[in-house]
């Protein structure tokens, strides 16, 4: 790559952020009351937000329908020239329609937007340009001001998208907002993956798996190492006859036992414990469970409830998970 390339590659792209950054900007002047008044109707309507537009703004469209039905607001994508060739009846009687266009004068807007009125669904407007057809005709008007677009000849939708897309993120983080939506209702719709298992799997989840390693006080490390090896995890807990735990062994401490004591058959499980092992309420989320290995530099943690032994949360069931 040339110096002369390197140059204008790096001026192109500061200039579309700028250019981007400026219309964001203006964008943040321009929520007023009818954002207001039109995030306040969404929210009290017992249907649904239609969704629509043509071209780079239909596919902006079907962003926010997918931000707003992840984050608790029902919405739906009806393609503007798919309405008007037989998909309006998507559109029911409680249901609300927002309109993407940076311009309000495209051909199938300006057939679509009466068809709306005549049904009787209040219209938003998601526009540019004020004295569009499409504004007129809007009932809520959200207004994304556009002095330019970032490419040199004002074309390619590049800072009216950026608009429309953060316009319609500030909706619907309006409306989760309204809703008092939490962290718990956010993982009911995203139960997949790892961003979904951070906010519902449990260390009990995981416990649950595996057998729980145990020995008494008393054990001899013959029984500590049969119990740490037919339970592989590594480790094994060590607890009193009411199953409240003492401790706990793990590979480590058998191996510094090993190095440290010549007669092993005078040692009990009680003398190479470690009796201040770190330990999780089973109810806790699992993600927990990963911050604490992390901070400490451990490989396993004993899951407590109300004190009682239930079992070992180790490393791997959390790389398993797709947690790390």
């Amino acid at each position: 790559m040339t110096a002369d390339n390197r140059l204008i590659i790096r001026e192109a792209a500061l200039q579309t952020l700028n250019v981007e950054i400026a219309a964001l900007h203006a964008l943040c002047e321009a929520i007023d009351a009818d954002f207001e008044q039109f995030t306040q109707a969404i929210f009290n309507t017992t249907g649904r937000l239609v969704i629509t537009g043509i071209g780079k703004s239909a596919i902006v469209a079907q962003k926010i329908v997918a931000t707003l039905n992840s984050t608790g607001t029902p919405a739906l994508f009806l393609h503007a020239a798919d309405a008007i060739h037989g998909d309006l009846g998507m559109v029911q009687a409680n249901d609300l329609v927002l309109c993407l266009s940076k311009s309000g004068d495209t051909p199938e807007i300006k057939v679509l937007a009466p068809l709306i009125k005549a049904m009787g669904n209040p219209l938003a407007a998601m526009v540019s340009n004020r004295q569009s057809y499409l504004a007129k005709q809007a009932d809520f008007v959200l207004h994304t001001p556009i002095a330019h677009e970032a490419d040199p000849n004002n074309l390619a939708p590049t800072a009216s998208t950026t608009s429309q897309m953060a316009l319609g993120d500030a909706l619907a983080v309006a409306l989760l907002t309204l809703r008092g939506f939490q962290a718990a209702d956010f993982a009911r719709y995203h139960p997949g993956g790892a961003l979904g298992k951070q906010l519902y799997l449990r260390v009990c989840d995981l416990t649950v798996l595996h057998e729980r390693p145990m020995v008494l006080p008393t054990a001899s490390i013959s029984e500590v190492i049969s119990e740490m090896t037919s339970k592989r995890l590594g480790a094994t807990a060590v607890i009193t006859e009411k199953g409240e735990l003492m401790g706990i062994i793990t590979d480590g401490d058998l191996r510094r036992m090993m190095v440290n004591v010549i007669n092993i058959n005078s040692i009990s499980a009680y003398n190479i414990m470690n009796s201040t092992p770190k330990t999780i309420e089973n109810s806790e989320l699992a993600i927990r469970a990963l911050e604490l290995l992390r901070k400490h530099s451990i490989s396993q943690l004993i899951a407590l409830e109300n004190s009682q032994y239930k079992g070992i949360v180790h490393l791997h069931d959390l790389v398993r998970e797709g947690l790390i």
